[in-house]
């Protein structure tokens, strides 16, 4: 058994090439050499959000407080609050953040497959985030 301690790890701001406004990452376990998922809280502020991109095994997002959006390449903007729980498919081009009014926190878990968690792409525009259809 292995406890570790929250105070052991530091927060980290989310790198302006991944993700528009202001993002918090509390990194909450990471990838072993026996397994493949690693998984952090993320914190968004209102309007903030992530760049598009995918992931080779798929992400899950347990959304934990606030509101949030999320939306899969050719899909609507979603509405996601707490206790919902979103699975993006392995490769499915997409991106989320928080509501322009409320932020949004999740944890997010992904798996890494051949060296590869995830494939960071093109920003949300500010006309993508609050385009709807």
């Amino acid at each position: 058994m292995e406890i570790v301690k929250n105070s052991e790890l530091d927060s980290i701001k989310g790198p302006e090439a991944w993700f528009t406004g202001m993002v918090r990452i509390d990194p909450l376990f990471a990838k072993r050499e026996e397994t493949r998922s690693a998984g952090a809280l993320v914190t968004f502020e209102p309007g903030a959000r992530t760049a598009w991109h995918t992931h080779p095994a798929g992400q899950i997002l347990i959304i934990q407080s606030g509101l949030g959006r999320v939306q899969r390449e050719g899909g609507l903007i979603e509405e996601v609050q707490s206790g919902d729980v979103v699975w993006f498919e392995p490769g499915e081009k997409h991106w989320h953040g928080a509501s322009p009014g409320k932020a949004m926190s999740h944890i997010a878990i992904q798996e890494e497959v051949d060296g590869e968690v995830v494939t960071w792409m093109e920003k949300v525009s500010d006309e993508q985030y609050i385009k709807n259809g």
